[in-house]
Protein backbone atom coordinates (compact mmCIF):
# COMPACT_ATOMS: atom_id res chain seq x y z
CA UNK A 1 0.00 0.00 0.00
CA UNK A 2 2.89 2.29 1.11
CA UNK A 3 4.55 1.42 -2.49
CA UNK A 4 1.35 2.65 -4.03
CA UNK A 5 0.99 6.02 -2.28
CA UNK A 6 4.98 7.02 -3.14
CA UNK A 7 4.09 5.63 -7.05
CA UNK A 8 1.01 7.99 -7.05
CA UNK A 9 2.64 10.61 -5.23
CA UNK A 10 5.81 10.36 -8.00
CA UNK A 11 3.31 10.36 -10.84
CA UNK A 12 1.17 13.71 -9.55
CA UNK A 13 4.63 15.38 -9.00
CA UNK A 14 5.62 14.54 -12.46
CA UNK A 15 2.13 15.81 -13.91
CA UNK A 16 2.58 18.85 -12.21
CA UNK A 17 5.44 19.13 -13.54
CA UNK A 18 4.28 18.72 -17.13
CA UNK A 19 1.77 21.13 -16.67
CA UNK A 20 3.84 23.49 -15.48
CA UNK A 21 6.30 23.44 -18.33
CA UNK A 22 2.77 23.72 -21.12
CA UNK A 23 2.63 27.73 -19.24
CA UNK A 24 5.76 28.05 -20.23
CA UNK A 25 5.26 29.79 -23.26
CA UNK A 26 3.72 32.46 -20.85
CA UNK A 27 6.02 33.13 -18.99
CA UNK A 28 8.45 33.48 -22.13
CA UNK A 29 5.72 35.89 -23.69
CA UNK A 30 6.51 38.32 -20.15
CA UNK A 31 10.15 37.69 -20.58
CA UNK A 32 10.03 38.81 -23.95
CA UNK A 33 7.42 41.81 -23.30
CA UNK A 34 9.55 43.20 -20.24
CA UNK A 35 12.66 42.58 -22.45
CA UNK A 36 10.65 45.08 -25.03
CA UNK A 37 9.97 47.16 -22.78
CA UNK A 38 13.66 47.50 -21.77
CA UNK A 39 14.91 48.27 -25.24
CA UNK A 40 11.91 50.98 -25.67
CA UNK A 41 13.96 52.63 -23.35
CA UNK A 42 16.86 53.24 -25.42
CA UNK A 43 15.49 52.52 -29.19
CA UNK A 44 12.84 53.89 -31.47
CA UNK A 45 11.68 52.16 -34.77
CA UNK A 46 11.71 53.83 -37.64
CA UNK A 47 7.96 54.50 -37.92
CA UNK A 48 8.87 56.82 -35.35
CA UNK A 49 10.48 59.31 -37.80
CA UNK A 50 8.29 62.20 -39.36
CA UNK A 51 8.14 61.45 -42.98
CA UNK A 52 9.11 64.72 -44.38
CA UNK A 53 6.90 65.69 -47.54
CA UNK A 54 10.11 65.59 -50.07
CA UNK A 55 8.92 66.60 -53.59
CA UNK A 56 9.21 63.20 -56.07
CA UNK A 57 11.00 65.25 -58.52
CA UNK A 58 13.19 66.33 -56.38
CA UNK A 59 14.35 62.94 -55.24
CA UNK A 60 14.12 61.55 -58.75
CA UNK A 61 16.70 64.45 -59.78
CA UNK A 62 18.86 63.42 -56.80
CA UNK A 63 18.70 59.73 -58.09
CA UNK A 64 20.24 61.04 -61.53
CA UNK A 65 22.66 63.14 -59.90
CA UNK A 66 23.68 60.05 -57.27
CA UNK A 67 24.13 57.80 -60.19
CA UNK A 68 25.52 60.53 -62.72
CA UNK A 69 29.46 59.64 -63.15
CA UNK A 70 30.08 63.75 -64.78
CA UNK A 71 29.99 64.42 -61.28
CA UNK A 72 33.53 63.24 -61.36
CA UNK A 73 36.17 64.87 -63.24
CA UNK A 74 37.28 62.29 -65.17
CA UNK A 75 34.07 60.80 -65.22
CA UNK A 76 34.94 57.33 -63.22
CA UNK A 77 33.11 57.64 -59.90
CA UNK A 78 29.67 58.44 -58.90
CA UNK A 79 28.35 58.66 -55.50
CA UNK A 80 27.53 55.27 -56.20
CA UNK A 81 30.87 54.01 -56.77
CA UNK A 82 31.64 54.73 -52.68
CA UNK A 83 27.73 54.17 -51.39
CA UNK A 84 26.56 51.16 -53.92
CA UNK A 85 22.87 50.75 -53.27
CA UNK A 86 23.07 47.07 -54.36
CA UNK A 87 25.50 46.55 -51.08
CA UNK A 88 23.65 47.86 -48.60
CA UNK A 89 24.97 51.39 -49.23
CA UNK A 90 29.13 51.11 -49.11
CA UNK A 91 31.39 49.62 -51.38
CA UNK A 92 33.12 46.78 -48.74
CA UNK A 93 36.76 48.09 -49.24
CA UNK A 94 38.93 49.42 -46.24
CA UNK A 95 39.30 52.71 -48.70
CA UNK A 96 37.50 53.81 -51.48
CA UNK A 97 39.30 54.59 -54.71
CA UNK A 98 38.51 58.25 -56.51
CA UNK A 99 38.35 59.69 -59.92
CA UNK A 100 41.78 58.74 -60.36
CA UNK A 101 41.85 55.88 -58.78
CA UNK A 102 44.27 56.92 -55.73
CA UNK A 103 42.16 56.27 -52.68
CA UNK A 104 40.64 58.00 -49.47
CA UNK A 105 41.79 57.97 -45.94
CA UNK A 106 38.95 57.18 -44.36
CA UNK A 107 36.12 54.03 -44.78
CA UNK A 108 33.05 54.90 -46.53
CA UNK A 109 30.11 54.70 -44.36
CA UNK A 110 26.69 53.55 -45.73
CA UNK A 111 23.99 55.53 -46.92
CA UNK A 112 21.57 54.12 -45.72
CA UNK A 113 19.66 55.59 -42.69
CA UNK A 114 22.53 58.37 -43.18
CA UNK A 115 19.70 61.10 -42.66
CA UNK A 116 19.17 60.03 -39.32
CA UNK A 117 22.64 61.35 -38.02
CA UNK A 118 23.18 64.36 -36.73
CA UNK A 119 26.16 64.75 -38.19
CA UNK A 120 28.04 62.98 -41.11
CA UNK A 121 32.11 62.22 -41.98
CA UNK A 122 34.05 60.43 -39.20
CA UNK A 123 34.95 63.71 -37.81
CA UNK A 124 31.51 65.37 -38.46
CA UNK A 125 31.98 67.98 -40.51
CA UNK A 126 29.12 68.55 -41.85
CA UNK A 127 25.65 68.86 -40.41
CA UNK A 128 23.75 66.56 -43.02
CA UNK A 129 23.19 64.60 -45.39
CA UNK A 130 23.00 68.28 -48.26
CA UNK A 131 25.83 69.18 -46.36
CA UNK A 132 27.68 65.92 -46.88
CA UNK A 133 26.96 65.16 -50.57
CA UNK A 134 29.04 68.12 -51.37
CA UNK A 135 32.68 67.36 -49.46
CA UNK A 136 33.75 64.36 -51.67
CA UNK A 137 32.68 66.26 -55.16
CA UNK A 138 35.22 68.85 -54.41
CA UNK A 139 38.04 66.70 -52.65
CA UNK A 140 40.79 66.02 -55.05
CA UNK A 141 41.32 62.74 -53.92
CA UNK A 142 37.32 61.45 -54.33
CA UNK A 143 35.62 63.24 -57.26
CA UNK A 144 38.34 65.68 -57.43
CA UNK A 145 35.93 69.01 -58.99
CA UNK A 146 38.12 71.73 -58.73
CA UNK A 147 35.47 74.27 -57.49
CA UNK A 148 31.68 74.55 -57.52
CA UNK A 149 31.63 76.70 -60.66
CA UNK A 150 33.75 74.19 -62.58
CA UNK A 151 30.31 71.82 -61.44
CA UNK A 152 27.72 73.93 -61.95
CA UNK A 153 28.96 75.26 -65.71
CA UNK A 154 29.65 71.22 -66.62
CA UNK A 155 25.86 70.33 -65.57
CA UNK A 156 24.19 74.00 -67.59
CA UNK A 157 25.18 72.38 -70.35
CA UNK A 158 23.28 68.89 -69.90
CA UNK A 159 19.43 68.85 -71.81
CA UNK A 160 18.31 66.19 -68.93
CA UNK A 161 19.19 69.01 -65.99
CA UNK A 162 18.46 72.43 -67.49
CA UNK A 163 14.72 70.86 -67.54
CA UNK A 164 14.60 68.61 -64.53
CA UNK A 165 16.11 71.77 -62.43
CA UNK A 166 13.97 74.32 -64.25
CA UNK A 167 10.83 72.18 -62.74
CA UNK A 168 12.49 71.65 -59.42
CA UNK A 169 13.60 74.74 -58.60
CA UNK A 170 11.47 77.07 -60.44
CA UNK A 171 11.88 79.75 -58.34
CA UNK A 172 15.57 80.21 -59.06
CA UNK A 173 16.44 82.43 -62.10
CA UNK A 174 19.60 80.23 -62.41
CA UNK A 175 18.28 76.79 -60.66
CA UNK A 176 21.49 74.75 -61.83
CA UNK A 177 23.76 75.77 -58.32
CA UNK A 178 25.50 73.78 -55.98
CA UNK A 179 23.62 74.31 -53.31
CA UNK A 180 20.72 73.05 -55.54
CA UNK A 181 23.09 69.84 -56.64
CA UNK A 182 23.80 69.25 -53.14
CA UNK A 183 19.79 69.29 -52.15
CA UNK A 184 18.59 67.27 -54.61
CA UNK A 185 21.10 64.48 -53.43
CA UNK A 186 20.26 64.48 -49.77
CA UNK A 187 16.33 64.81 -50.88
CA UNK A 188 17.22 61.39 -53.11
CA UNK A 189 19.03 60.03 -49.58
CA UNK A 190 16.69 60.67 -47.41
CA UNK A 191 14.50 58.13 -48.87
CA UNK A 192 17.59 55.29 -48.24
CA UNK A 193 15.55 53.92 -44.72
CA UNK A 194 14.40 51.05 -44.94
CA UNK A 195 12.69 48.50 -42.10
CA UNK A 196 14.36 45.88 -40.34
CA UNK A 197 12.93 43.03 -38.37
CA UNK A 198 13.84 44.77 -35.17
CA UNK A 199 11.96 47.60 -35.98
CA UNK A 200 8.71 45.11 -35.92
CA UNK A 201 10.09 44.15 -32.58
CA UNK A 202 10.10 47.46 -31.10
CA UNK A 203 6.76 47.62 -32.59
CA UNK A 204 5.77 45.34 -30.51
CA UNK A 205 5.64 42.48 -32.53
CA UNK A 206 8.08 40.30 -29.60
CA UNK A 207 8.34 37.24 -32.00
CA UNK A 208 9.72 39.15 -34.63
CA UNK A 209 13.56 38.11 -32.95
CA UNK A 210 14.42 34.97 -32.73
CA UNK A 211 15.63 33.54 -28.86
CA UNK A 212 18.94 33.82 -29.90
CA UNK A 213 18.90 37.40 -31.43
CA UNK A 214 16.53 38.29 -28.14
CA UNK A 215 19.67 36.94 -25.93
CA UNK A 216 22.19 39.25 -27.83
CA UNK A 217 19.48 41.97 -27.41
CA UNK A 218 19.88 41.82 -23.89
CA UNK A 219 23.58 41.36 -23.62
CA UNK A 220 24.02 44.51 -25.84
CA UNK A 221 22.37 46.76 -23.38
CA UNK A 222 23.46 44.70 -19.90
CA UNK A 223 27.16 45.24 -21.53
CA UNK A 224 26.47 48.76 -22.21
CA UNK A 225 26.35 48.96 -25.66
CA UNK A 226 23.78 51.69 -25.52
CA UNK A 227 25.66 54.05 -24.14
CA UNK A 228 27.14 54.74 -27.56
CA UNK A 229 24.63 53.03 -29.79
CA UNK A 230 20.86 53.92 -28.79
CA UNK A 231 18.26 55.52 -30.47
CA UNK A 232 16.89 54.86 -34.08
CA UNK A 233 19.74 54.58 -35.79
CA UNK A 234 21.80 53.22 -33.33
CA UNK A 235 24.28 55.37 -33.12
CA UNK A 236 25.50 58.46 -35.24
CA UNK A 237 24.60 61.52 -32.54
CA UNK A 238 27.78 61.81 -30.96
CA UNK A 239 31.75 61.46 -30.68
CA UNK A 240 33.54 59.16 -28.62
CA UNK A 241 37.21 58.08 -28.24
CA UNK A 242 38.11 54.94 -29.65
CA UNK A 243 40.03 53.45 -27.35
CA UNK A 244 38.74 54.48 -24.19
CA UNK A 245 40.45 51.62 -22.20
CA UNK A 246 43.35 51.35 -24.46
CA UNK A 247 45.36 51.75 -27.64
CA UNK A 248 42.81 51.23 -30.54
CA UNK A 249 45.67 50.52 -33.03
CA UNK A 250 46.93 47.52 -31.01
CA UNK A 251 43.77 45.91 -31.18
CA UNK A 252 42.90 46.52 -34.95
CA UNK A 253 46.51 46.00 -36.21
CA UNK A 254 45.96 49.27 -38.48
CA UNK A 255 48.36 50.36 -40.47
CA UNK A 256 48.32 54.03 -39.67
CA UNK A 257 47.02 55.57 -36.30
CA UNK A 258 44.60 57.98 -37.22
CA UNK A 259 43.96 61.25 -34.93
CA UNK A 260 40.14 61.27 -35.55
CA UNK A 261 38.50 64.41 -34.89
CA UNK A 262 41.73 66.40 -33.49
CA UNK A 263 43.11 66.67 -37.16
CA UNK A 264 40.17 68.98 -37.59
CA UNK A 265 39.78 70.73 -34.28
CA UNK A 266 43.79 70.66 -33.37
CA UNK A 267 42.81 69.73 -29.79
CA UNK A 268 45.00 67.02 -28.23
CA UNK A 269 41.49 66.58 -26.09
CA UNK A 270 40.33 65.14 -29.00
CA UNK A 271 42.44 62.95 -30.10
CA UNK A 272 41.19 59.40 -31.77
CA UNK A 273 37.89 60.58 -31.53
CA UNK A 274 35.29 59.72 -34.00
CA UNK A 275 31.30 60.29 -34.83
CA UNK A 276 30.02 56.80 -33.15
CA UNK A 277 28.59 54.87 -36.54
CA UNK A 278 25.08 54.15 -36.96
CA UNK A 279 24.52 50.38 -36.78
CA UNK A 280 21.45 49.81 -39.15
CA UNK A 281 23.06 47.03 -41.54
CA UNK A 282 25.67 46.48 -39.69
CA UNK A 283 26.19 42.78 -40.54
CA UNK A 284 26.59 43.93 -44.58
CA UNK A 285 28.62 47.00 -44.63
CA UNK A 286 32.12 45.62 -43.10
CA UNK A 287 35.36 46.02 -43.16
CA UNK A 288 34.65 48.20 -39.82
CA UNK A 289 35.63 51.22 -38.44
CA UNK A 290 36.82 54.28 -39.58
CA UNK A 291 40.11 52.24 -41.14
CA UNK A 292 38.00 49.46 -42.47
CA UNK A 293 40.99 47.47 -40.32
CA UNK A 294 38.64 44.92 -39.41
CA UNK A 295 36.86 42.20 -41.59
CA UNK A 296 34.71 40.07 -39.19
CA UNK A 297 31.86 41.32 -37.00
CA UNK A 298 32.64 38.98 -34.09
CA UNK A 299 35.88 40.63 -34.05
CA UNK A 300 34.77 44.31 -34.43
CA UNK A 301 32.08 43.53 -31.18
CA UNK A 302 35.12 41.90 -28.94
CA UNK A 303 37.05 44.86 -30.07
CA UNK A 304 34.41 47.18 -29.26
CA UNK A 305 33.66 45.28 -25.60
CA UNK A 306 37.34 45.70 -24.46
CA UNK A 307 38.43 49.19 -25.89
CA UNK A 308 34.53 50.59 -25.36
CA UNK A 309 33.44 48.94 -21.93
CA UNK A 310 36.49 47.59 -20.49
CA UNK A 311 34.46 44.09 -20.72
CA UNK A 312 35.77 40.79 -22.37
CA UNK A 313 32.93 38.72 -23.61
CA UNK A 314 32.55 35.49 -23.56
CA UNK A 315 32.14 33.57 -26.96
CA UNK A 316 28.61 32.98 -26.56
CA UNK A 317 28.11 35.99 -25.64
CA UNK A 318 29.78 37.71 -28.87
CA UNK A 319 27.73 35.16 -30.61
CA UNK A 320 24.63 36.22 -29.31
CA UNK A 321 24.98 40.03 -29.97
CA UNK A 322 26.27 39.39 -33.15
CA UNK A 323 23.32 37.60 -34.44
CA UNK A 324 21.01 40.36 -32.91
CA UNK A 325 23.38 42.87 -34.83
CA UNK A 326 21.70 40.94 -38.06
CA UNK A 327 18.01 41.63 -37.43
CA UNK A 328 19.39 45.38 -38.03
CA UNK A 329 19.21 44.55 -41.50
CA UNK A 330 16.91 45.96 -43.98
CA UNK A 331 17.18 46.64 -47.67
CA UNK A 332 15.46 48.98 -50.18
CA UNK A 333 13.42 48.14 -53.59
CA UNK A 334 15.30 46.92 -56.76
CA UNK A 335 13.76 49.87 -58.59
CA UNK A 336 15.35 52.11 -55.85
CA UNK A 337 18.83 50.34 -56.54
CA UNK A 338 18.90 50.63 -60.51
CA UNK A 339 20.27 53.99 -61.93
CA UNK A 340 17.93 56.16 -64.04
CA UNK A 341 20.38 55.65 -66.89
CA UNK A 342 19.88 52.53 -67.19
CA UNK A 343 17.36 51.40 -70.79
Amino acid sequence: MKKRVVLLTVLLAFVSCKKDQTNSPDEKETVQSELLIKASAYFQPISSVENENLDPAKVELGKYLYFDTRLSKDGNISCNSCHNLNTYGVDNLAFSPGDDGSLGGRNSPTVFHAALHSMQFWDGRAKDVEEQAGGPILNPVEHNIKNEKELEDKLRQVDLYKEKFAVVYKEDKQPITFKNITNAIGAFERTLMPESRFDKFLEGDVKALTAQEQRGLETFISVGCITCHNGVAMGGQMFQKFGVYGDYWQETKSSKVDNGLADLSKKDAEKYMFKVPGLRNIAHTGPYFHDGSVKDLKEAVRIMASLQTNIKLSQEQIDDITVFLGSLSSDIKDEVKKSPFES
